[in-house]
C-alpha cells in the first residue's frame, strides 16, 4: 500500500508496513498494519480491489483500499457514517460513474477482468454485478413486469405481436423466470395469485424482496446490498437476513450495514472502515467481533465511538 495518509514505519518483528492514522474523538491512536487487511481464504477471489482511491471533488472519500472478496459468501462492510463503505460498494459496479464530481483511481477486477477498463461494457458489468439499494425502489408496474423488465431490456425475453409473428414469443419463459426469481427471493408464496397487481401496493419488506428478485432475474454473479433492511421492521428484516444467507449458496454477496449485530449474524467475513475512508481491518466475522487486531476496531465495536 502507499503511504497516502501519513508516514510509513516498518515493524522490527514482522517487517510489515504500518501507517499513522488521524483519529476522531473516542478513537484510540494507533498505526494501521497491512496484515490486518490481508484476509486469506481458499480458492481464487471473485473480486480483487487494489489501491483504490475515490475523490468527490476535493474530498478524499476512500483512501488506498486493497482487499479480495471470496466467491459464494457474504462480506459485510461496517463502520460509522461517512467512512466510505457505501462509496466502496458503488465502486464494485461503477455506480460512482453517475456522480459527476467523483473520481476513482486504482483497480477493481471481477474474475480477473478490469472493471475500470475504458472499454468495459457497463451494461454487461451491471448485469453481472447487481445492486439492491437502501430504500425499496420497485417500478410503478405490475409485480410480473418488475421481474421481467431487466431480461426484456437485455433481449433475453421477447414478447408482443412482432415476436409472435416471427415465432419468438417468450410468454411461457417469462412466467417461469418470474416464478423462479420470486421463489429465490422468498416472495412467491405471498404474491403468486396477484402478479398483475401494482408492485407499489406491496409492504415495504415485500417491495425490498421484490427488488432482490428483480436483481436475480438477470442472473447476476455478485449482489451488492446497501443497507437493504435499514428501513424495515424487525420481522421484514429477519426475512431479508434469512434470504441473504440463502443467496450466498449461489451468489457472492457484499452488504453494507450499520447494524453490527446483523453483520455478525449473516456474514462470513467483515471489513471495517473507519475515519478517513480507510480499511482498518478485514477478517473472518467471528475474529473481527471476538478478537480484532485493531484497537480502533475494538473501540468501534464496543461502542466507544461511532
Amino acid at each position: 500500500m502507499s503511504n497516502a495518509i501519513g508516514d510509513t514505519d516498518t515493524d522490527t518483528e514482522t517487517g510489515t508496513g504500518a501507517q499513522t492514522q488521524t483519529t476522531t474523538s473516542g478513537e484510540s491512536e494507533e498505526q494501521i498494519r497491512e496484515d490486518w487487511t490481508e484476509y486469506r481464504f481458499d480458492g481464487p477471489p471473485k473480486l480483487t480491489v487494489e489501491d483504490l482511491d475515490v475523490y468527490y471533488g476535493d474530498d478524499h472519500a476512500l483512501k488506498d483500499v486493497s482487499m479480495e472478496i471470496p466467491e459464494n459468501s457474504v462480506t459485510a462492510l461496517i463502520g460509522p457514517s461517512g467512512c466510505g463503505k457505501s462509496t466502496f460498494l458503488r465502486c464494485l459496479n461503477r455506480m460512482n460513474d453517475r456522480i459527476k464530481s467523483a473520481r476513482v483511481e486504482g483497480s477493481v477486477e471481477l474474475d480477473g477482468m478490469e472493471v475500470y477498463d475504458p472499454n468495459a461494457n457497463l451494461v454487461e458489468l451491471r448485469k453481472r454485478v447487481g445492486m439492491v439499494f437502501q430504500a425499496p425502489n420497485p417500478f410503478p408496474k405490475s409485480i410480473r413486469e418488475n421481474i421481467s423488465y431487466g431480461p426484456r431490456k437485455h433481449g433475453d425475453i421477447n414478447k408482443g405481436l412482432l415476436a409472435r409473428l416471427f415465432g419468438r414469443d417468450d410468454t411461457e419463459a417469462e412466467l417461469e423466470l418470474v416464478e423462479r426469481s420470486l421463489k429465490q427471493a422468498a416472495l412467491w408464496d405471498e404474491v403468486n395469485d396477484r402478479l398483475e397487481d401494482n408492485a407499489l401496493g406491496l409492504s415495504g419488506g415485500q417491495q425490498q424482496r421484490l427488488c432482490i428478485a428483480r436483481c436475480l432475474a438477470v442472473d447476476p454473479e455478485v449482489i451488492l446490498m446497501d443497507e437493504p433492511a435499514s428501513a424495515l421492521d424487525p420481522i421484514a428484516t429477519s426475512k431479508i437476513e434469512d434470504l441473504v444467507e440463502e443467496l450466498a449458496k449461489d451468489y457472492t454477496v457484499v452488504i453494507v450495514t450499520h447494524n453490527m449485530q446483523q453483520a455478525a449474524r449473516i456474514s462470513d467475513q467483515t471489513a471495517v472502515f473507519l475515519t478517513g475512508g480507510e480499511l482498518a481491518e478485514y477478517d473472518d466475522t467471528d475474529k473481527i467481533f471476538e478478537s480484532p487486531e485493531s484497537q480502533r476496531v475494538e473501540d468501534y465495536i464496543t461502542g466507544k465511538f461511532g
